[in-house]
C-alpha cells in the first residue's frame, strides 16, 4: 500500500546521482536570477570551446541548442540553420540571442551584462563561449549531445543504486 522505506532510499540515491540538473518547473519560478558561473570575456577558461567557437560557432550553437532543447532539434540541424543564417545574412546573433533567453530562463541565469541580443550582436563568440562553458559547468558533456547525457544519468544512476536487500527477520 505504501512504499517502503528501501524503495524510498533507492529513489533518493537516484537523485543523488543525477548530476545534469532538473528540468524547472512553474513550481520553480520563484526563484530570483543566479550569477552565471564564469564571465563573458573568459573564454580562454576551456581553450578548447573557444578555438571550436572561432573556428567552426556552428558547431557550438548547434550543441547548445541540442541541450536548451533537451534533445528535440538535433545539433546538426540547429547548426546548419545557424550557419545558413550566418551566410545569407550576417545576422546569425539574432537567431542564437534566442537560445541565451531560453537558457537564462531554464536555469534562472542574469541577464547581464546586458540584454541578450544585445550580447550576441556584439560579442556573438564570447556569448556561445559563456552559454557553452556554463552548460558544462551545469554537468552535461556537450560531446555526446542530449541523449546522451540522459543515458550516461540513468547508468550512473544505476550503478549507484546499492540492491536492495529485504533483510530477514526474527
Amino acid at each position: 500500500m505504501y512504499p517502503s522505506t528501501s524503495s524510498a532510499a533507492a529513489t533518493d540515491s537516484m537523485k543523488a546521482a543525477a548530476n545534469i540538473p532538473r528540468p524547472t518547473t512553474a513550481a520553480d519560478n520563484f526563484q530570483s536570477p543566479g550569477p552565471w558561473s564564469t564571465g563573458l570575456c573568459d573564454c580562454c577558461q576551456d581553450v578548447s570551446s573557444c578555438c571550436l567557437t572561432c573556428w567552426c560557432p556552428c558547431i557550438t550553437f548547434g550543441r547548445i541548442a541540442e541541450m536548451v532543447d533537451r534533445g528535440s532539434t538535433a545539433c546538426g540541424v540547429s547548426g546548419a540553420l545557424y550557419m545558413l543564417m550566418l551566410c545569407l545574412t550576417g545576422c546569425s546573433c539574432l537567431y542564437s540571442c534566442f537560445y541565451r533567453s531560453k537558457l537564462r530562463g531554464q536555469y534562472f541565469l542574469e541577464e547581464s551584462p546586458c540584454t541578450d541580443c544585445c550580447v550576441h550582436c556584439c560579442c556573438e563568440e564570447c556569448a556561445l563561449c559563456q552559454e557553452y562553458r556554463e552548460l558544462k559547468n551545469l554537468g552535461f558533456d556537450m560531446t555526446i549531445g542530449w541523449h546522451g547525457n540522459m543515458e550516461r544519468q540513468k547508468r550512473m544512476a544505476a550503478n549507484s543504486m546499492a540492491p536492495v536487500v529485504d533483510g530477514m527477520t526474527r
